[in-house]
């Protein structure tokens, strides 16, 4: 049963059992400034078809993906999934799977995180991934406690273009853990190399910059490179959007030390944001610096010489002496890690390919239709993925509300996060929208000008 009820006679026995009188008596230890001291303000009781009735109309008013068209993007991507990917992730030994300790009865779940590791590998060209993490924006930061060292403490640089919620997350662990940011600026679009020279220091442990950025510019990395890698910094690559990997330079060969991001949209729906599926990936020589566990492969002794998979690497501080962590991440996001590992075999190499080609042609398709309406202009002339910033001649508000009478959700507004950038829309436009999706898209931006 979904719900269990329990009348009064029978709570009164377990507490009773308890050795407790009372409810109150049971939460005796809680702080009384904490607890409520009045009833919550709830309507009345009603029946459990009443409900569930109207449970259904509170649900029906959200926009979902099967019956809406979406051009939001911002670290959240609308993928077309295989069908086998579904029908594979959701079998019981990968949905009921935890934390593969024991790994003779765990060949299964530690093969398949294997084979998501070597993937990563693949689109990455880094030398060695973990087995993932909880989400991009955690990603990022373990990749910046890595950089600054068993001590904490130091200077992080990161470029403003990175996602506004990555960098709140990380300013709230610089908060507990002691160490300060630097925020550069944004000129034209991309990180500005100017102020990128003048932060970098001797006191900085990482630069951090997102590859595509926010905006969905192209970062010029070869221009970063060498204005980040003084003295100790490490470069970290943000990638939110995989697919780019598929059609530009990879960040192991633009010298990049760690790469992180998120690959919830590679076999997994969007799901409202979350759970989402980081991953983490490095050079060589920090693989055993890396947070979480590594899962190897390895061959049995005797004869048969029979392939097996085990936990190869993970921190023990992190289990029996917490004091000396350099990392609270001690799982991974194994059901989604499957998902991911599932559909990069379903695509393939050629199919990968396929996929960055189609959302650079459909993403620069909208966005040439859509300059070409009187009053709506592109925000900045530089090289994008699937993603651009679109000035609009009205307020971001009326859009967005023509677009949701037509069965559409707009791209993302810019001000909520970067103050001045006032009718500023992100527009994403993946592989799922067709030629026809984008053509209604232009005709409702024409009718919010009409």
């Amino acid at each position: 049963m979904s719900y269990v009820p329990n009348t009064q006679e029978e709570q009164q026995a377990m507490l009773e059992h308890m050795g407790f009188s009372s409810m109150e008596d049971l939460l005796t230890p809680v702080p009384a400034e904490v607890r409520l001291d009045h009833p919550l303000d709830l309507p009345p009781a009603v029946s459990e078809p009443d409900l569930k009735r109207e449970m259904s109309r509170m649900a029906a008013k959200n926009k979902n993906l099967d019956t809406t068209i979406a051009f939001l993007g911002a670290g959240t991507y609308d993928r077309s999934i295989p069908s086998v990917v579904p029908h594979l992730q959701r079998r019981s030994e990968f949905v009921t799977s935890y934390t593969p300790y024991q790994p003779e009865v765990s060949q299964g779940m530690l093969q398949a995180t294997y084979e998501f590791q070597t993937m990563v590998c693949q689109i990455t060209g880094m030398d060695v991934a973990n087995a993932s993490l909880y989400d991009g924006s955690t990603a990022m930061v373990e990749a910046v406690l890595l950089a600054l060292g068993p001590g904490g403490r130091g200077e992080v640089v990161i470029s403003a273009a990175v996602d506004p919620q990555y960098r709140n997350v990380l300013h709230t662990y610089a908060f507990a853990r002691g160490f300060t940011i630097k925020e550069i600026g944004v000129e034209d679009g991309v990180t500005s190399l100017e102020e990128l020279r003048a932060a970098v220091n001797a006191q900085t442990a990482a630069v951090v910059i997102q590859q595509p950025n926010f905006f969905g510019c192209i970062e010029d990395l070869r221009a970063i490179d060498p204005l980040a890698h003084q003295g100790r910094t490490l470069l970290v690559q943000v990638t939110t959007e995989p697919a780019s990997f598929s059609v530009l330079t990879p960040p192991g060969e633009s010298n990049v030390d760690i790469a992180v991001g998120e690959l919830m949209s590679f076999g997994n729906t969007m799901s409202y944001g979350a759970p989402a599926l980081g991953f983490i990936a490095a050079k060589q020589k920090f693989m055993r610096l890396l947070p979480g566990r590594l899962v190897g492969q390895t061959v049995e002794e005797g004869d048969a010489k029979q392939i097996g998979y085990v936990l190869t690497l993970q921190t023990r501080e992190q289990h029996i002496r917490r004091e000396r962590a350099t990392s609270n991440i001690c799982t991974n996001q194994s059901l989604l890690a499957v998902g991911a590992t599932i559909y990069m075999a379903a695509i393939g190499k050629q199919g990968f390919r396929e996929l960055g080609t189609l959302n650079v042609q459909k993403a620069h398709y909208a966005q040439q239709r859509i300059t070409a309406i009187p009053g709506y202009e592109a925000v900045f002339p530089r090289p994008f993925f699937n993603e651009f910033v679109i000035k609009c001649p009205v307020p971001v508000s009326k859009i967005e509300q023509r677009l949701e009478q037509a069965e559409m959700i707009g791209g993302y507004p810019l001000a909520q996060s970067y103050p001045g950038m006032d009718n500023a829309i992100l527009f994403c436009v993946t592989e799922t929208r067709t030629k026809g999706d984008i053509d209604c898209l232009v005709d409702v931006l024409k009718e919010v000008l009409a």
